[in-house]
């Protein structure tokens, strides 16, 4: 259930292009077409489920706080935190160089579509951003930041390929001459993002019945503590 959880709240509540509007460089370049924006979301896709948990191994065993135990009591007060930045673009980039062989091996037409936005994909601030929240989050097992790397991967190859569908649409509409190209491109993207903040309610509904319980416990226990202090002063009226 929490697996299920995070991987619907980080496609939905948590986008990345509309709750935190990361990656916006490439969702606005790369969105003019649906096949170019399919072949960039799979490949950031790929890059988010690996990286995540890859620095998720990197966090747990070697930078947090007290991670180099394994090697010995003494290094139990080590903290290389401060590096976090560096080995996780390290670990992103290895990733992107994989992927960008890949797509030029098996799919020249879309390498050559993509052009620089793919090598660009190492200093995307959503892939970035998703092994940055993994921390602050203190996700706590592996899986669970498998589950939150794929998750936002499809939130983020959610977003391109419907603006990217849009776009396609829109271009035999009369937009007016002021708002063409990326004026009416981001009117629709504030557009989704209010659209998206109403799955916000969607994890949300166990958590006022739990509250609930509470309430009706303290209720009971001031009308068994009315009942007992009525019951004191008639005593004391009976005795006088």
């Amino acid at each position: 259930m929490e697996h299920i959880e995070l991987f619907f709240r980080s496609i939905f509540i948590d986008n990345m292009v509309f709750a935190t509007f990361l990656g916006m460089c490439s969702y606005l370049a790369v969105s003019k077409k649906v096949s170019t924006a399919v072949g960039l979301g799979a490949a950031v896709i790929f890059v988010l489920a690996v990286t995540v948990p890859l620095n998720w191994l990197l966090d747990q065993y070697i930078l947090k706080e007290g991670a180099l135990v394994w090697l010995g009591p003494e290094y139990a007060e080590y903290d290389l935190s401060f590096l976090s930045f560096i080995m996780f673009i390290a670990t992103i980039a290895t990733m992107v160089q994989l992927v960008e062989i890949i797509v030029e091996k098996f799919s020249p037409s879309l390498y050559n579509s993509l052009g620089i936005f793919l090598p660009l994909i190492a200093v995307n601030c959503a892939i970035l951003g998703g092994s940055l929240f993994m921390q602050s989050r203190e996700i706590p097992s592996l899986g669970l930041a498998l589950t939150y790397g794929v998750g936002s991967g499809i939130g983020w190859f959610l977003a391109i390929l419907a603006i990217a569908a849009i776009r396609e649409k829109i271009r035999y509409s009369s937009v007016p001459p002021a708002l063409r190209g990326l004026g009416i491109t981001f009117i629709i993207t504030g557009l989704m993002a209010i659209g998206f903040m109403s799955f916000g309610g969607m994890l949300t509904g166990g958590d006022e019945k739990k509250e609930e319980k509470p309430k009706v416990e303290a209720q009971i226990k001031k009308e068994e503590v009315k009942k007992e202090a009525k019951e004191i002063v008639a005593e004391n009226t009976t005795i006088n």
